[in-house]
């Protein structure tokens, strides 16, 4: 079985989009950061990015799960140890 899963963008039906409500903006988040993990579409972006990009984009990554995850929360759900 897969260590990973992707089932929040196969299964949500509900509004995507930002601004009208915090239960609205979560819901959309999840679903376009599972879309933007796509293996075609990270593919054909990741190339495409500036090393400057590449740098910002884990840096925010980095950051935001270092903020907002414990050390068990990281290894456990992001590193999958």
């Amino acid at each position: 079985m897969p260590a990973h899963k992707h089932t929040i963008v196969e299964q949500y039906d509900g509004m995507v989009a930002f601004g009208l409500s915090r239960e609205v903006d979560e819901k959309s988040l999840m679903y376009y950061l599972q879309k933007f993990s796509d293996d075609d579409l990270l593919r054909v972006l990741t190339p495409r990015l500036s090393d400057e990009e590449i740098d910002r984009l884990f840096t925010l990554i980095s950051e935001l799960m270092r903020n907002h995850l414990s050390n068990s929360e990281y290894h456990g759900l992001f590193l999958k140890d």
